[in-house]
């Protein structure tokens, strides 16, 4: 397939490029309508035309699935809402803040928890009213710590806008730590510039940057390249994903992505369990298939591919880890003993204090 040359964001465009089969135009349509869509040139490159599961295009091109709207799923699976005191702010945890910079993307995930919030239609980006607003309300809070520049995907602003941020935020002597959260080193690589990635810098901070990717394909040649300009920069690359049917929910895959992150130096931080978000039924699994998933990781797999694996909890409520336990029951072993069973990434079970131990 010829490699595209520009951002796909039409139903009749995917099949042009050859993404999908003419006969699909209608239902293409209709989801296009509802819920936007992008695919980059580095994004549509990867897809095979030929693989009716193709993880990529499975994450990217729109499904008639997504317009079936199930019990439970929600605009704001996450509740944002209810922890914005001003826009563009989610004051969520008493040490951190979300600040929403922009509502577009590069891509557009399939699955994505904002879904009715990003896209063509909605406004591009806080306007200078609101992110002066939004500043405001991290300064007048001093247990403010860490701000998390989210989206929408920051890393679509220029580099001088991005600056201007984050020299903003380097003002306020409370604030310690910038993440930024971003597809664009995988899905854009040739954004990730030298004047961008000295953009990230805010003086007196620490900036990471968190990358989403959710198979080893996204990991391209020049993927590598741009989270190496970033980790050469001197800022910590870290990575989300999401746990996907049909895309990374098997041992082999989700192994294959972990070691890919890790080579490029980037640690693996979250595996999100797929949220409630309108039409996305189709591509969760459920939790107890995500933990036999950790487990496979767990012990066969170095300790630098190990995510923690979360939910956020319905109704704003938070992240919680939700991966497998090995503690397997408590029980008094004589006066002022408590003896426990742990099991090992065998499977196997070992009293702990063992026998005879204090």
């Amino acid at each position: 397939m010829t490699r595209p040359t520009k951002t796909l964001t039409r139903a009749d465009a995917l099949i042009e490029a050859g993404l999908a089969r003419p006969e699909r135009l209608g239902e293409l349509e209709q989801v296009a309508a509802r819920y936007a869509v992008s695919l980059t040139p580095d994004v549509a490159e990867l897809i095979d035309p030929a693989d009716a599961n193709d993880p990529i295009a499975r994450q990217f091109i729109p499904d008639a699935a997504e317009l079936a709207t199930e019990p439970g799923e929600a605009a704001d699976p996450i509740g944002d809402d209810a922890h914005s005191p001003v826009e563009g702010i989610v004051h969520r945890y008493p040490d951190r803040v979300l600040l929403k910079l922009v509502h577009v993307c590069p891509v557009y995930c399939r699955f994505c928890f904002r879904r009715e919030m990003v896209g063509p239609g909605r406004r591009r980006a806080l306007s200078r009213a609101a992110l002066d607003a939004a500043l405001d309300y991290v300064r007048a809070h001093p247990e403010i710590w860490e701000v998390i520049l989210t989206g929408g995907d920051p890393l679509i602003l220029s580099p001088r806008r991005l600056r201007e941020v984050m020299r903003a935020l380097a003002d306020i002597e409370h604030v310690k730590i910038v993440r930024v959260h971003s597809r664009v080193p995988a899905v854009a690589p040739g954004r990730i510039t030298g004047d961008l990635v000295r953009a990230l810098k805010a003086s007196g901070k620490a900036t990471y940057v968190v990358l989403h990717a959710n198979h080893p394909r996204e990991l391209t040649a020049r993927a590598r390249a741009a989270c190496a300009r970033i980790v050469d920069a001197g800022i910590p690359l870290l990575s989300q994903s999401v746990l996907l049917r049909g895309v990374n929910d098997d041992p082999a895959t989700l192994a294959a992505l972990m070691r890919a992150l890790v080579e490029c130096r980037i640690k693996p931080y979250y595996l999100h369990h797929g949220d409630l978000a309108p039409g996305t039924a189709h591509l969760r699994t459920t939790i107890g298939e995500g933990q036999a998933l950790m487990r496979t990781l767990h012990g066969r797999n170095s300790g630098l591919c190990q995510p923690t694996y979360v939910l956020d909890i319905p109704g704003g409520h938070g992240k919680s880890p939700i991966g497998p336990t090995y503690l397997h029951g408590v029980a008094k072993a004589g006066v002022g003993t408590t003896r426990v069973e742990i099991e090992d990434f065998n499977g196997r079970r070992h009293v702990y204090p063992p026998a005879g131990a204090m």
